[in-house]
């Protein structure tokens, strides 16, 4: 896929509309989702040798990298603001573009309150939580994801869910 252009566009249509949903769920500002998502398909360039069809969906391993996308960011944001106050270097938005991404971030919205109800979780049951209830990966395709074993992927899904058993969307997406 990696040298294959077709095969490449084939992909990233495929996936982009789910890697966006997925971005907007966590970051709220237009210009970082659409970043994030030519920094996420970027990295799948680079990595589509380390696919394995044998261990889980494209999806989930594509859920996979833009978690990793989106923690290399925090850590670049954070050494930057302490840096410097302000950000730079943005590239500008098409207004559509921008409106677009708005609409997308909107819609998003119930999902990124949901989020921050389980920020207090260990960052491992969290991050299985939210591939699980709110990405409706399986809990196979979730340790993919994480890299973790099946049989831990269980242990931090039931920890989280017992943790936050008063909030609905937690047994939401249950598999």
């Amino acid at each position: 896929m990696a040298t294959d252009p077709v095969a490449f566009e084939a992909f990233y249509r495929r996936h982009v509309d789910a890697v966006t949903r997925f971005l907007a769920r966590r970051v709220d500002d237009p210009h970082t989702v659409a970043d994030l998502v030519a920094e996420v398909f970027i990295a799948v360039l680079d990595s589509a040798h380390t696919y394995r069809a044998d261990l889980g969906s494209e999806i989930a391993w594509l859920y996979g990298v833009a978690r990793n996308t989106i923690s290399a960011e925090r850590r670049r944001v954070y050494r930057e603001h302490r840096l410097s106050d302000r950000l730079n270097g943005r590239r500008q938005l098409a207004a559509d573009d921008v409106a677009r991404l708005e609409e997308r971030i909107d819609a998003e919205r119930d999902a990124r309150h949901a989020l921050a109800a389980v920020e207090e979780l260990p960052e491992g049951e969290r991050a299985m939580l939210e591939l699980v209830a709110i990405d409706q990966l399986t809990v196979t395709e979730a340790a993919q994801a994480l890299g973790i074993r099946q049989g831990a992927a269980k242990v931090r899904l039931h920890r989280a869910r017992r943790t936050l058993r008063h909030l609905s969307f937690v047994m939401d997406g249950a598999r």
